[in-house]
């Protein structure tokens, strides 16, 4: 199991501090689940040097898909690696919805990510008028094959894929344990098609739908559900220690 938290674009730096502290002070052994955190960039060094040793690995909330060069307020794959990062989020549903995001682009920033030694979790999901009009699989099937379009890698923990059911965050409906299950089950075959079984069946997928301490352990107890990627809920100390204690269930 995985559990990784999103922070988004919040909490300075004396907060990040804190609430790295208390994840890491409260987090006990990471031996049957690894968890991650992926702070605001102007966070990570500091995250890090509390993180450092404990187990938690370190995480970015995206990349540039070059490694340097005129494209002012980026951050590169070598400079993630640089502060200790080891996963970077790509194609989040916020990016794809408010900076135009695309497969491609995608597609381009994982390879990079991976040839930097960075693991992408590349995120997929439905909008709600694309789940109501039953588009909801082929959407997702096409976001899979264009945006790990080429992206070679030779062993299961080298990438994760995070599923976002777009239609159930912030919007009052909810996605069932049912639904999760049946999506994941064909973000699965597909991870298989592209992949080959042996390491296809292994790619971890994670939920990204408001998971919180209620309803992690329902959740993460549905097939091909290997964890989760925590938004809102990783903000708190508590929360975030009570779903990882519930993905160790």
């Amino acid at each position: 199991m995985l559990v990784v938290g999103n922070w988004k674009m919040n909490l300075d730096l004396a907060a990040a501090r804190q609430l790295t502290s208390a994840i890491a002070s409260g987090i006990g052994s990471t031996d049957n689940v690894d968890v991650g955190v992926c702070p605001p960039f102007v966070d990570l060094d500091a995250v890090y040097a509390i993180l450092h040793g404990s187990g938690i690995r370190l995480g970015a909330q995206n990349m540039h898909e070059a490694d340097s060069g005129a494209y002012t307020g980026e951050i590169s794959g070598p400079m993630l690696r640089a502060v200790g990062c080891h996963y970077v989020i790509l194609g989040h549903s916020e990016r794809r919805q408010f900076f135009g995001e695309t497969n491609d682009g995608v597609s381009r920033k994982a390879r990079k990510a991976r040839s930097h030694r960075l693991v992408p979790i590349v995120c997929v999901g439905e909008s709600l008028p694309q789940r109501e009009a039953g588009d909801h699989e082929r959407v997702v099937e096409r976001q899979i094959q264009e945006s790990l379009a080429d992206i070679e890698i030779s062993d299961a923990s080298e990438l994760v894929v995070a599923y976002e059911p777009v239609w159930a965050i912030g919007t009052g409906k909810t996605a069932t344990p049912e639904q999760v299950a049946s999506m994941h089950g064909h973000i699965r075959r597909l991870l298989e098609h592209l992949f080959g079984r042996a390491i296809g069946s292994e790619i971890p997928i994670l939920y990204g739908g408001s998971v919180k301490p209620s309803n992690a352990e329902e959740l993460f107890a549905q097939p091909d559900v290997d964890g989760g990627l925590i938004g809102g809920a990783a903000l708190k100390a508590e929360d975030f220690l009570a779903i990882v204690n519930a993905a160790r269930r």
